[in-house]
């Protein structure tokens, strides 16, 4: 789900995990798309078979990355 100030809320189930996008923005070319693109952001969706979040077909996120780095 995605929050405010481009934060994600994910329920993987067992735990739920807030990933801040911002470092995102600022150093991979293609996220600057989530702030340039209005409504971009708020499209946010589980992939195909729950392996991450997409927002297009060339912008996603890993699951894994997501569990990793995120916050619980």
């Amino acid at each position: 789900m995605p929050l405010d100030d481009f934060i994600l809320k994910v329920d993987f189930g067992n735990e739920v995990k807030l990933y801040d996008l911002k470092p995102l923005l600022k150093k991979n070319v293609a996220f600057q798309d989530l702030e340039r693109m209005p409504g971009l952001y708020e499209q946010a969706k589980i992939d195909v078979g729950g392996y991450g979040i997409v927002w297009s077909d060339l912008l996603d996120l890993s699951a894994e990355t997501i569990y990793q780095n995120g916050i619980s």
